[in-house]
């Protein structure tokens, strides 16, 4: 009886401690829960290995837990969990949230980074009623969504090795190095001649430049000799072509002052002095014929006229 008396007050202390500690429990949570703000976070990706009371870091940071976890109705792409951090934690705009693995237990944290100081808080509330913070895809589950893609790169990668490695061009890869091997072979046995021909270059490009200084040189020279010799030259030649078209404009002058009289001396002039012509040769003509008259007759031939012939009647019978 005793033995079972002790048993039950055993268990009735058992009890009453269990009740203490749970009501201590729910007093830490309501003090807790009265010093705490809650976020969503909407991922667009799996959160396996997330849970509910899952270690919310900030910068490694323990800052929190989850206290929610569901799909989003009215979206299924996305899952919506639900955090609850410090009060005093600096949720700015520019942090985001990411699924990070703790270790390889297959156990899931949120990790929030980002924030930039002097930035406003994220205080908007989001289509669920408290504020949302962005997502930014990082760890595990970039890798994990990533993998399509990643397996499937690799196994093109794959294909073209395989593609790259068949029989056809292996053969063709050996010969590539072996004209490679006989390219070198000759190269080391033409080396001294590509040294000589190496060393006949520079001596050529020496040479060049030595030429180029030469030519540079004569080109300023001669740009002196024209500077100095050819302005002289060059204001002789200007006064001279001055100098003719003073000329050329004294001469249009004249020959517009002579116009009027050469007119006169083509209509006038020149048809009386043809009639003055004309006249002198018929007066020399008529002093040709006195002159010769004179000379076969004598002076007498210019008063008296011509002798007339004698002229002899016909006799009668006969």
């Amino acid at each position: 009886m005793e033995t079972r008396s002790n048993h039950l007050l055993v268990g009735s202390v058992v009890l009453v401690l269990l009740a203490a500690l749970m009501a201590f429990a729910v007093w830490i949570a309501g003090l807790s829960g009265g010093e705490t703000k809650q976020y969503d976070i909407f991922f667009r990706q799996s959160v396996d290995g997330l849970a509910k009371g899952s270690s919310v870091t900030f910068a490694g940071v323990p800052s929190g837990q989850v206290r929610h976890i569901e799909l989003w109705k009215p979206n299924p792409e996305f899952v919506r969990v639900r955090i609850a951090v410090d009060n005093d934690l600096p949720v700015l705009m520019g942090t985001t949230a990411s699924i990070e693995g703790v270790g390889f237990t297959g156990v899931s944290q949120i990790q929030l980074t980002g924030a930039v100081k002097g930035a406003p808080p994220i205080t908007e509330p989001g289509p669920a009623g408290v504020p949302t913070i962005p997502t930014k895809t990082a760890g595990l589950g970039a890798l994990l969504n990533n993998a399509p893609q990643l397996i499937e790169r690799l196994s093109t990668l794959t294909e073209r090795l395989t593609e790259l490695l068949s029989d056809q061009n292996q053969k063709s890869i050996g010969s590539i190095l072996a004209n490679v091997d006989k390219f070198t072979g000759h190269l080391a046995r033409g080396g001294p001649d590509l040294e000589a021909s190496i060393a006949e270059a520079r001596t050529t490009i020496r040479e060049a430049g030595i030429a180029a200084k030469q030519l540079g040189e004569v080109a300023g020279t001669t740009n002196a000799l024209l500077n100095d010799q050819g302005r002289p030259l060059v204001q002789d030649l200007r006064k001279t072509v001055q100098s003719a078209e003073r000329s050329m404009a004294a001469l249009d002058e004249a020959l517009a002052e002579a116009k009027p009289g050469i007119r006169t001396f083509s209509t006038q002039t020149l048809p009386e002095m043809g009639q003055l012509v004309r006249d002198l040769r018929a007066m020399s003509e008529s002093l040709g014929s006195v002159a010769n008259k004179i000379d076969q007759q004598g002076a007498g031939a210019l008063i008296g006229g011509p002798a007339l012939p004698d002229y002899k009647g016909r006799k009668e019978g006969k």
